[in-house]
């Protein structure tokens, strides 16, 4: 698989490692490794929210990288696919890794044939590549896959990675049931491939994300999802729903359940 050579986000001396390394809890050696790529991945995933709070408050969603730390590392903030996921191929062109960006086309979740508007990582270390991904939100990996057929268990967690004709479909049990979370192919993408997307999924009234406002965290034995006033907790034993009122409710929610912090009296939840 050709990785493509230029930087994917500006220049590699942008990113800022001690940061980012602080924002996730990472105090391993800087090095390109494949224990490094699952630590920094399964760091990343725990510690950093999926979120579209931003989309919510009709703020734009930037994905240069400049905007990327300023949100997700220094403001500690979350994001969804196209900012989790470039942040760190990022990071792991400035370690050195060779990077491959890919565009999937989004299944879960629905009963129609949806436009491509996922990224996911292929991660190349000793000539193996590997699936990474931090922006599927609860359903997501925690830590990088090998990108071949085969079931995959992390912690409590499974995935399935599978060939469909000419393209590979990443799949996991979520209610009991197999289910399909995403297609893609292995033609390399740039970054700006995503910006048609990206707005798309932004500001489009039909785009999941105007219409829903959702939070979502993966951990090694629990997820969790909000979706606008519905709390969903997953473990390996069953789910359960807490309902909250509305916006008193909402903001102490999240600073508690996902660590994310807003000023009194911010208004995040869609029109009724």
């Amino acid at each position: 698989m050709a990785a493509v050579k230029k930087a994917i986000l500006g220049e590699p001396g942008e990113v800022d490692l001690a940061a980012y390394f602080g924002r996730i809890g990472y105090s391993g050696r800087p090095e390109a490794t494949l224990a490094t790529l699952k630590d920094l991945h399964q760091a990343h995933a725990t510690r950093i929210p999926f979120e579209n709070l931003d989309v919510m408050l009709r703020r734009p969603i930037r994905l240069d990288l400049a905007s990327l730390q300023e949100k997700l590392v220094r403001n500690r903030r979350g994001g969804y696919c196209f900012e989790q996921n470039l942040l760190f191929a990022a990071v792991l062109e400035r370690l050195g890794f060779s990077v491959t960006l890919l565009q999937a086309r989004v299944r879960f979740g629905t009963q129609r044939v949806l436009p491509r508007t996922h990224v996911a990582l292929a991660v190349e270390f000793a000539g193996q590549p590997w699936l990474a991904d931090l922006g599927f939100g609860s359903c997501g990996l925690l830590e990088p896959i090998p990108l071949e057929p085969g079931e995959f268990r992390q912690f409590s967690w499974v995935y399935r990675l599978e060939r469909e004709s000419d393209e590979w479909v990443l799949r996991a049990p979520v209610g009991g049931i197999w289910q399909d979370l995403y297609a893609f192919s292995l033609e390399p993408q740039l970054a700006v491939d995503f910006e048609p997307a990206n707005h798309y999924m932004s500001t489009h009234p039909d785009s999941r994300f105007v219409r829903v406002l959702t939070v979502q965290h993966v951990s090694p034995d629990i997820r969790r999802v909000l979706r606008n006033t519905d709390l969903i907790t997953t473990t390996a034993t069953g789910e359960s729903i807490r309902t909250i009122s509305g916006e008193t409710e909402l903001l102490p929610l999240l600073e508690t359940e996902f660590g994310l912090s807003f000023p009194p009296g911010t208004q995040l939840l869609p029109a009724r």
